[in-house]
Order: structure tokens, then C-alpha cells, then sequence
């Protein structure tokens, strides 16, 4: 295994990010996608073109190929196991590398993640946010875990892997641009489709 910049990188393309791999590949998880993104793209115009950075083995993809089958897709991942799964995915255009060295002149229509910027190194989420606004045309979503302030939270018995704070609000701060279009929260417990109490935010570049 390569060896990158951050300890996070490493820790989510070795081993522990394999063992994620197979806790999370639950079919369930893909009605619960299946409903929040309904949720999401019933706030935007049409769309062309999407790109998940972490996208894992594709779940959330896949359920937005469900809802939008003419979309193109893409994902960058940094974990060699998920890369091969999300490849099984003929839909998916897949970029294997980390986040941080991930470089085009592209941009996509849609630009999202999803329980990933919690994972990255504090001090490299600048760089990640310059990477989402350069490759969005026109929407960036964010769909992570809220805290107001910046917290560090343990995570599976590991310090230093989990981050949570108002990404949505520090990206709105560094690029004026930006402007919030709707927002909203998915409870552990919905009776029908829960998510991980993940909060999303809907950007749009004016």
C-alpha cells in the first residue's frame, strides 16, 4: 500500500477501511439512500453529470441510479477492496486515489459526500473543500455529521478518525458564491428509512 499524507488515508485504504467494506454492505441502506437523495433532488434542476468523493462500494450510486438512470457517475476512492466492488458497477466511472491528490479541469453538475469529510485530517479540509467547489458547476452537497463548533469524537476504539463541525458553514465562508438551498436531518430511528443522524445541506454556486 502506497503511502499517503495524511495517518486518516492510511487508515481508511488499509485494513480498517476493508472491515468497513463488510459491515455496511446491508441492502436496506440502498431504500434509506433511495429516500434521502429523493429528498435532495427534488431541490435542483436537471442535472447531467455526478461525482461522490468516498463513494466505498457505491451504495449511494447505485441508489441515485435508480432515481436518475441517464446520469453519468463517478466516484473517487481510496481503498483498493471498494475499488474493485464499485467497478462491478457498470454506471460508475471510478477514480482510484485519496480525495487529497484527486486533480481535473472537469466539473460536475453535482458534487457530493457522504459521512466521509468527518474522516479527513482537520488540517486538510481546505484543501478538500478547494477540490468540491473547483469540480462543481453548479450543486455541492454535504451530508456528514453537525456540530456547530469542531469536535473530535472516538470512533470504534481509534482517536483521531472521526472529526465532526459545520462543514456546510466553513464551505458558505470560504466561497461567497456559494448559497444555501435547503438542509435537513435523517434520524437512526425513521420507521422507514433511517440514516446515521446525518445532517445534509444543499449548496448552489450563484
Amino acid at each position: 500500500m502506497k503511502n499517503f499524507s495524511t495517518q486518516q488515508e492510511d487508515f481508511w485504504a488499509g485494513s480498517f477501511g476493508n472491515e468497513y467494506i463488510s459491515r455496511n454492505a446491508d441492502n436496506h441502506l440502498i431504500a434509506s439512500n433511495i429516500s434521502l437523495f429523493s429528498k435532495i433532488f427534488n431541490k435542483i434542476g436537471k442535472i447531467h453529470n455526478v461525482i461522490e468523493f468516498g463513494p466505498n462500494i457505491g451504495l449511494n450510486l447505485f441508489a441515485i441510479h435508480q432515481l436518475l438512470p441517464d446520469v453519468a457517475l463517478s466516484g473517487v476512492e481510496i481503498n483498493e477492496k471498494a475499488v474493485e466492488q464499485l467497478k462491478q458497477l457498470d454506471f460508475v466511472n471510478v477514480f482510484h486515489e485519496s480525495i487529497l491528490e484527486f486533480s481535473t479541469d472537469f466539473q460536475w453538475d453535482f458534487v457530493f459526500t457522504k459521512g466521509v469529510l468527518i474522516h479527513i485530517n482537520p488540517d486538510y479540509l481546505n484543501n478538500v473543500y478547494e477540490i468540491m467547489f473547483k469540480t462543481s458547476k453548479k450543486y455541492i452537497c454535504i451530508i456528514e455529521y453537525y456540530n456547530p463548533s469542531p469536535v473530535e469524537i472516538p470512533y470504534r476504539g481509534h482517536r483521531d478518525r472521526l472529526f465532526k463541525r459545520d462543514f456546510a458553514g466553513e464551505l458558505m465562508g470560504y466561497f461567497n458564491s456559494l448559497e444555501l438551498i435547503d438542509y435537513g436531518f435523517i434520524y437512526h430511528n425513521d420507521i422507514n428509512f433511517p440514516q446515521d443522524d446525518l445532517t445534509w445541506f444543499l449548496l448552489k454556486k450563484s
